[in-house]
C-alpha cells in the first residue's frame, strides 16, 4: 500500500479546512445508484454511496468544483479528474477492506466504545479549532456537503476505525522489526549529508531543453566561452527561471522537492563546475553550480537513535507494504469501474 493511513481522519478534517463552503457531494440521483456495487472484496460489497462519502472524494469535487465551477460535469477534463481519481480512491477502499477482513480473522478490531470516545474527542477538537465551538456555523458547514450531524459522525466513526484498524494491524506484523547496530552504521556511511551540523547548501543555475542533442550544444557554447546566464535567457525551456539567467537559488543537498536525478548530477559537482547534459523527467538540463556551503558531519553517536527510529519506520512500512499485497492477491477482489462516476 503506497501510503499506510491515507485515508486517516486527518484527511476528513482537511476537508473542512479546505472550504467551510463545501459541497454537495451526496447526489441527487436515484437511491439504486447510490447503492450500486463499485467493488466487491471476498463477497463484502463496497458501493457508489461509500466512495462518494469517502473523505478524498469530498476533498476532490471540492477542489474540481474550484477550478472548474459548479458546472464541471460539463467539463470533459474535469470529468476525467474525477474518474482517474475515484479509481485510485476505490483501490484504496478496496485496501482497507481487505486489511478490515484480515483484521477480523485475526482478533485486531479495535475496540467499538473506545471507537465512539476517540470519534466525539476529536469531533469537539474539529469544532473548536474550525468553527470557534459555534454550533450554527458546524452545522451549516454539514449541511453544505450534505450531511446531518449524525450522517457525519456515521462516516467520522467510520474513517476513525480504519485508521485504528490499519495501527493495530501495523503494529501485529511489523512488532519483531530488529534494526542492528550495522545497520545502522552502514546507513549512516552512506548518508552523511543527512547528519551535517546544518544542512549543506548549493547554489545552482540551469538551462532546461527538450533533447539530449539540443543540450550538448548548449554545453558545446559554454566550453567555447558564451555566458551562462545569457544562454539560458535564450534557450532554456523553464519559464520560471530563465529570465534570471537559469538562477534556481540555494538548494538543500538533501532537497525531495526536486527531480532525483537533476539532484543527483547537480551533487556530483564540484563549485563553480557546469554538468555535462543531464536526463530528468522534465528533459535534459544543463547544471551550473556556482556555490558549495558544505557543513562538518555529526558523530554517528548523535545521530544513532534518529537513524534507528528512521531505519525501523522504512522496516516498518516496507515490511506492511508486502504483507498487505499478500492479503490482496490471495483475496477475490472484483470491481465494476463504471460505476464509479
Amino acid at each position: 500500500m503506497k501510503n499506510i493511513g491515507r485515508l486517516a481522519v486527518t484527511a476528513l478534517i482537511a476537508v473542512f479546512i479546505f472550504s467551510v463552503t463545501g459541497c454537495n457531494m451526496i447526489e441527487k440521483t436515484p437511491e439504486a445508484i447510490a447503492k450500486s456495487m463499485v467493488a466487491e472484496v471476498n463477497g463484502e460489497k463496497i458501493t457508489r454511496s461509500d466512495l462518494d462519502k469517502d473523505p478524498n472524494t469530498i476533498q476532490l469535487i471540492a477542489q474540481v468544483k474550484q477550478q472548474y465551477g459548479e458546472n464541471y460535469k460539463e467539463n470533459e477534463d474535469a470529468v476525467n479528474t474525477i474518474k482517474t481519481q475515484k479509481e485510485q480512491i476505490l483501490d484504496d477502499l478496496i485496501t482497507n477492506k481487505v486489511v478490515a477482513q484480515k483484521a477480523k480473522e485475526l482478533k485486531l478490531l479495535p475496540d467499538e466504545t473506545k471507537l465512539k470516545s476517540d470519534m466525539e474527542t476529536q469531533i469537539a477538537q474539529l469544532k473548536k479549532q474550525n468553527f470557534n465551538d459555534d454550533a450554527e456555523q458546524f452545522n451549516t458547514a454539514l449541511k453544505a456537503q450534505g450531511f446531518t450531524e449524525e450522517s457525519f459522525k456515521a462516516m467520522f466513526l467510520s474513517q476513525l476505525r480504519t485508521q485504528q484498524t490499519l495501527e493495530k494491524v501495523t503494529e501485529s506484523i511489523s512488532k519483531n522489526i530488529k534494526i542492528t547496530d550495522k545497520e545502522i552504521e552502514d546507513y549512516y556511511n552512506a548518508n552523511k549529508s543527512k547528519y551535517t551540523e546544518q544542512p549543506n547548501k548549493m547554489h545552482l543555475a540551469h538551462i532546461l531543453v527538450k533533447t539530449e542533442d539540443e543540450a550538448k550544444k548548449v554545453k558545446k557554447r559554454l566550453d567555447d566561452g558564451e555566458d551562462f546566464a545569457k544562454v539560458a535567457k535564450e534557450v532554456s525551456e523553464d519559464t520560471a527561471s530563465k529570465d534570471n539567467g537559469g538562477d534556481l537559488g540555494t538548494v538543500n543537498y538533501d532537497n525531495s522537492g526536486f527531480d532525483a536525478d537533476f539532484m543527483a548530477g547537480a551533487l556530483a559537482l564540484k563549485e563553480g563546475a557546469i554538468s555535462k547534459p543531464v536526463k530528468s523527467s522534465f528533459g535534459y538540463h544543463i547544471i551550473k553550480c556556482i556555490k558549495k556551503e558544505e557543513y562538518p558531519v555529526k558523530a554517528l553517536s548523535a545521530v544513532k537513535d534518529q537513524i534507528k527510529t528512521q531505519l525501523e519506520s522504512d522496516k516498518k512500512n516496507s515490511l506492511v507494504s508486502q504483507k498487505i499485497q499478500e492479503w490482496k492477491k490471495a483475496s477475490t477482489i472484483t470491481k465494476k469501474e463504471k460505476n464509479i462516476i
